[in-house]
């Protein structure tokens, strides 16, 4: 089968790192520029060294390298790692240029950007106007294991909180086995907060500490909402306390809710195994998953425990893999009719 031209932006950031270490293991996509507004023309391996072996002679690229790109090929994928805020308008512009050359591109944003329905629930939510609101209805955001088939040709791909928070949240809505209000407590490692070392990120303050931040006010709360409302019709609250854990990579969040009367803990996880069964990335386990067990692959683990009247759902997440770039190589695949999960099979290494 013929490599499918693709393009990766926002080139030097975490998110984009793990892109571009997947796209080596991906047998259909075939990367030909990653975008960088500070570093073009710096060799990817002077970023990210451990992708030095497969890119050797690779150079980050400028957005006019992707526009060129975008009108020269009939198909191509796109893989936005941008920030948000930047993702939109990088977009728009490379969509705008296919237009007018008559290609067909596929794009999954990893940014916020394309995540909200309307311009004004993004501004709400990040308090600056959206770059491209011409845009939004040409994209669909929700996980794959909730939506069949995406309504448009392209993609937004949940946050990495959201994603292990709407594993739980949606089967739970939609299976009516709780009253629609949650409490969620998750914890991320520290590449959640993006490359450049923060208050939050620095080694010295993050390491052997754990602590809550933005505590009901996380901006990942409206947009889990708004999700699971798309996903399954019902509008829940959500009442979500994030913490900053002392490890680079993973999440794990635990959800609770009241059950619906008649319920039990062995109803819920039936109802989940049921509902994940044709799911290839989601494993229900006995006991409490650990993050161990995913980190570095593009699995997310699930367990379940209930006592008369509450639920709680642990679910487990690379935050960089399941929870960005792998769900969006994901969507490719899907975008693309590939298999969904060529190039993602890979499991976790284990006592990382």
């Amino acid at each position: 089968m013929e490599r499918v031209t693709t393009i990766v932006l926002g080139g030097s950031g975490y998110v984009a790192g793990e892109l571009l270490r997947l796209i080596t293991a991906h047998p259909f996509l075939e990367l030909a520029a990653a975008v960088s507004d500070s570093k073009p023309g710096e060799a990817i391996g002077s970023a990210f060294p451990h992708l030095a072996s497969v890119y050797p002679n690779t150079v980050f690229h400028s957005i006019d390298t992707a526009l060129q790109l975008i009108t020269r090929h009939s198909v191509t994928a796109v893989l936005s790692a941008a920030p948000h805020g930047v993702s939109a308008e990088l977009i728009d512009r490379l969509l705008t240029a296919a237009t007018v050359a008559g290609t067909h591109p596929h794009v999954v944003d990893i940014s916020a950007d394309y995540r909200f329905r309307t311009a004004a629930g993004y501004q709400s939510v990040y308090h600056h106007a959206h770059g491209a609101p011409h845009r939004l209805h040409e994209f669909t955001c929700a996980l794959p294991e909730h939506l069949g088939t995406a309504t448009t040709r392209h993609v937004s791909h949940p946050g990495c909180f959201a994603t292990a928070m709407l594993l739980a949240v949606v089967p739970l809505l939609k299976l009516d086995l709780v009253t629609p209000s949650f409490y969620i407590s998750g914890i991320t490692g520290s590449t959640g907060s993006g490359r450049s070392p923060t208050e939050g990120t620095h080694h010295p303050r993050r390491h052997s500490d754990l602590y809550s931040y933005n505590a009901l006010a996380h901006r990942h709360q409206p947009e889990v909402i708004a999700i699971a409302k798309s996903i399954t019709g019902i509008e829940c609250e959500l009442n979500f306390v994030p913490h900053s854990g002392p490890f680079a990579r993973g999440i794990h969040a635990t959800t609770q809710a009241r059950l619906k009367p008649g319920v039990t803990a062995a109803d819920v996880s039936t109802a989940l195994t049921s509902f994940y069964s044709s799911a290839p990335f989601v494993r229900l386990r006995d006991s409490a998953p650990r993050l161990k067990d995913v980190v570095s692959s593009n699995f997310a683990e699930i367990s379940v425990s209930a006592n008369e009247s509450t639920v709680a759902v642990m679910s487990v997440i690379d935050n960089l893999t399941k929870g960005a770039a792998g769900g969006a190589i994901q969507w490719m695949n899907r975008l693309l009719n590939f298999d969904e999960t060529t190039g993602l099979n890979s499991p976790a290494p284990g006592w990382t």
